[in-house]
């Protein structure tokens, strides 16, 4: 009955939300606002159904929170433990495992509508792709985003964060609210990567082409210096590199035991630590492909790897180093949060299922890029033809 009623409330509420955003943003479509939530609904389900022939850590994360009680806190532990206390309130409450897979599910959805709301925002142009394909589109509707983000679970809390928190940096001082709120969701889930995408911050701000306010600047970039000393204990403790004098070696044998152990617990174990940099940058980037998962979900998560290397693709040109030299600050936010993340990833995943979950945290941010830069290529493009043509007629 209560996963009835939550479904009621989660769409009542829904909808006034969309309506609102749309009211707001001329650029946002109310009717594509639905089927996305709609299609993230059916990835819910298809989870769910997963849960049943497979283990599952939501399952977990729910025995935990019943077993905490009233004794929660929501800013005392990071990582899995912030988890089970962020859900021990709702199943206080009297939610079902059901229920708060849906309410979860619904944390990842407004994950999609604000990385909808700043792709948007900041990319007015539509651009297709392989012929006929609307590349915003095909981006917010990528299956495996949606079935990682439909749990109970990090992977839909730190994706609503990361997009929420990316959204608010456009205008920062208007959404100071959102900014925290995103930040407080990625810090106390997954601290590094608040170090990454606040190094983002930093030099997109010092490097960006567009004109901001030295007050700006200053502010946000003193901010994130300051939060990242406040917060550097924790960040290094997830790490296990704290109390240490030798940080890079330390951190060298913490991301060997994790790569060994999560290499020998399943079957779709890869040898990570013996590859070269790229070989490890492209494995986490655009594997399983193929020749390494010849199962049904195998190629099913494989057409979707070929999908994001032949977008990775189209930047691979002398034009976007220029571009990329002259870019506005989000997009080399978004670049160098991009490239820290995986790069620090690839030391510790060696699990390709894992890896398939864990990259769906960044991979919008290198979307953005490629996005941002197939953009302006289209504007180059239509004001030359524009020009040549003023030109013909004269």
């Amino acid at each position: 009955m209560d996963f009835i009623l939550l479904l009621f409330f989660i769409v009542i509420l829904n909808q006034l939300f969309i309506t609102t955003l749309v009211k707001r943003n001329k650029l946002l479509s109310k009717k594509f606002l639905n089927l996305l939530f709609l299609y993230h609904l059916l990835f819910f389900v298809i989870y769910y159904a997963f849960t049943m022939f497979s283990r599952s850590d939501s399952l977990e994360y729910y025995m935990n929170a019943s077993i905490i009680g009233d004794r929660y806190s929501l800013f005392e532990h990071t990582g899995t433990l912030f988890i089970d206390n962020f859900s021990a309130p709702f199943v206080m409450f009297g939610l079902s495992y059901e229920s708060m897979m849906l309410l979860f599910s619904w944390f990842g959805y407004i994950g999609f509508v604000f990385a909808y709301l700043f792709f948007r925002e900041n990319i007015p142009i539509n651009v297709t792709v392989f012929r006929k394909f609307d590349l915003m589109q095909l981006l917010l509707f990528l299956p495996n985003m949606h079935f990682w983000t439909s749990s109970l679970g990090k992977g839909s809390l730190i994706f609503m964060g990361l997009m929420v928190f990316t959204y608010s940096l456009k205008k920062p001082r208007n959404r100071l609210l959102l900014l925290l709120i995103g930040g407080y969701f990625v810090y106390m889930i997954r601290p590094p990567v608040m170090l990454f995408v606040l190094s983002g911050v930093m030099f997109g701000l010092l490097t960006g082409r567009e004109k901001i306010s030295i007050v700006l600047r200053v502010f946000l970039v003193a901010s994130s210096l300051i939060f990242l000393y406040s917060a550097s204990t924790t960040i290094l403790a997830v790490a296990k590199i704290q109390n240490t004098d030798n940080v890079i070696e330390d951190f060298q044998k913490n991301t060997e035991v994790q790569s060994e152990r999560l290499e020998s617990s399943s079957g779709s174990g890869v040898a990570m630590q013996s590859y070269p940099l790229p070989l490890k940058l492209f494995t986490f980037w655009f594997r399983p492909l193929f020749f390494d998962s010849p199962s049904a979900l195998g190629i099913f998560s494989s057409i979707e790897n070929l999908i994001y290397l032949l977008l990775f693709l189209k930047i691979c040109n002398r034009r976007f180093l220029s571009f990329i030299r002259k870019a506005p600050y989000l997009v080399k936010m978004s670049g160098v949060t991009f490239l820290l993340a995986s790069f620090a990833m690839t030391f510790v995943m060696s699990n390709l299922g894992i890896i398939m979950r864990q990259k769906s945290m960044v991979m919008y941010f290198g979307f953005f890029v490629i996005y941002y830069f197939l953009a302006e290529e289209k504007w180059k493009k239509e004001q030359k033809e524009k020009n040549m043509l003023a030109v013909y007629q004269l």
